[in-house]
C-alpha cells in the first residue's frame, strides 16, 4: 500500500514513490507514458516530476516532448487535480543552448513557465524547481569545487526569488525548489527567504547506494531547515537492478543506447553493485527493491524518483515502497559503503 509525505512547510500530500518521466518521448512513446501515468496513479503513486528540457538525452528537436506527453494525458485523462505536478527550468549550459542561455532571469523563468504551462496543459504547477544552479560550481558527478577565474555570474539569489515570488502570486506556479544544488546554494536560498521572500521547500539531488554524497553536507541542511530530498537516479541509470552485471540487460537498455552517460559504469560502482546484490540475495530480496528500500528508509527524503520503460519495472519499483529493510541489513550496506564509498559521485 502506498505511503505518503508532506512536501515541507505545506499541507500537500505526496507519495513516498515520485514517477519520473525523462523517458517519455525518447525510450517511452506517448502511449506507454499515459499508460504508466494510469497505472502509477491505480497504485496510490500522486507525484509526477518532469522538466522542460526532457527527454533525456536533451536536444533541440525533441525538447518540451516529455511535457507534451503528460499534458496529452492530463487532458484526456481529466485527472490533473488527482496529481501533484513537478517540473523544472533548465539552466544555462551546453547541452541547453537549444533552450536559452540566459540563466534564471525574470524573462527567463516567465518564458519557461508560461511554455510549460501550455505544454502541460494546465493553469499551474505545484513544484516549480530550478535544475542546476546558473553560476559555475561541482554538479553532475563533479566532486570537488574549483573557483573560475572568470565567471560572469554575479550573485543573483535575491532577484530569483523576487522574479519566482510574482509567478507564484499569479497563480502559475504554487512551490519552488532546487535541483542539483550544494548546501552553499541552499542555504543562500534559504537565508534570502527570510526578507519576505518564497522559500525553497524541497531539493531534488542524485541519491543511491552508488551516490550518497547528499549525506556529506546536504543531508544535515535538509532535516535541519525542513527541505525535502526529492532523490532522483535511485538505481543509478539501471545499474542497480543488478541487470547488467548479471547480462540481463537488453540492446534498449539505457546504458546500451547512450554510450556517453558514464556516471554509474566505473569498476568501483560494478564491483560495489556486485557487493550490494550479494547482500539482496542473503536476504532473499531483489537489488532493485534493495536499493529504493534503502532510500525510502531514510529520514531526509521526502520522495523518491522512480522511473521505468516498462510497466513490469513501474510495478517491482513502485512495490520497493512495502519492503522495510532491518537493521543488519543496512549495517551490512554500510559496511559496502565504508570500504568503497560513492563511487559513482
Amino acid at each position: 500500500m502506498m505511503k505518503y509525505n508532506v512536501l515541507p512547510n505545506t499541507d500537500i500530500k505526496v507519495s513516498k514513490i515520485c514517477l519520473g518521466t525523462m523517458t517519455y518521448g525518447r525510450q517511452n512513446s506517448e502511449d506507454d507514458g499515459h499508460q504508466q501515468l494510469n497505472y502509477a496513479l491505480e497504485k496510490g503513486v500522486n507525484f509526477i516530476d518532469t522538466a522542460e528540457m526532457y527527454p533525456v538525452p536533451a536536444e533541440a528537436t525533441r525538447y518540451g516532448n516529455t511535457e507534451r506527453i503528460i499534458g496529452s494525458w492530463i487532458k484526456k485523462s481529466g485527472k490533473r487535480n488527482d496529481i501533484v505536478l513537478a517540473t523544472k527550468i533548465a539552466g544555462p549550459g551546453d547541452y541547453t543552448k537549444h533552450i536559452r542561455t540566459t540563466g534564471f532571469s525574470e524573462s527567463a523563468l516567465n518564458e519557461a513557465v508560461e511554455n510549460s504551462l501550455k505544454r502541460l496543459q494546465t493553469d499551474f504547477i505545484d513544484l516549480y524547481q530550478l535544475h542546476w544552479p546558473d553560476r559555475n560550481t561541482n554538479k553532475f558527478g563533479v566532486r570537488g569545487f574549483k573557483p573560475m577565474t572568470n565567471e560572469k555570474w554575479e550573485d543573483n539569489f535575491k532577484e530569483v526569488l523576487h522574479s519566482l515570488n510574482k509567478i507564484m502570486k499569479s497563480g502559475k506556479i504554487r512551490h519552488i525548489g532546487l535541483s542539483n544544488e550544494n548546501p552553499w546554494g541552499m542555504m543562500r536560498f534559504l537565508e534570502e527567504s527570510k526578507n519576505d521572500l518564497p522559500r525553497m521547500i524541497t531539493i531534488q539531488n542524485p541519491y543511491s547506494l552508488l551516490n550518497r554524497q547528499f549525506e556529506v553536507g546536504n543531508a544535515e541542511v535538509s532535516i535541519r531547515e525542513n527541505v525535502g530530498l526529492l532523490a532522483y537516479s535511485p538505481l543509478g541509470c539501471g545499474v542497480l537492478s543488478g541487470k547488467y552485471i548479471q547480462k540481463k540487460d537488453k540492446e534498449n537498455s539505457r546504458l546500451n543506447l547512450f554510450k556517453r552517460f558514464v556516471r554509474y559504469s566505473s569498476n568501483q560502482s560494478t564491483e560495489a553493485t556486485k557487493m550490494y546484490l550479494e547482500i539482496a540475495q542473503r536476504n532473499d530480496i531483489s537489488l532493485t527493491k534493495m536499493a529504493l528500500a534503502f532510500i525510502n528508509q531514510q529520514p531526509f527524503v521526502t520522495s523518491n524518483i522512480i522511473g521505468a520503460t516498462n510497466l513490469s519495472q513501474l510495478q517491482e519499483n513502485i512495490d520497493s515502497v512495502d519492503v522495510e529493510l532491518s537493521t543488519d541489513v543496512l549495517k551490512e550496506i554500510d559496511s559496502v559503503h565504508e570500504t568503497i564509498p560513492d563511487p559513482a559521485t
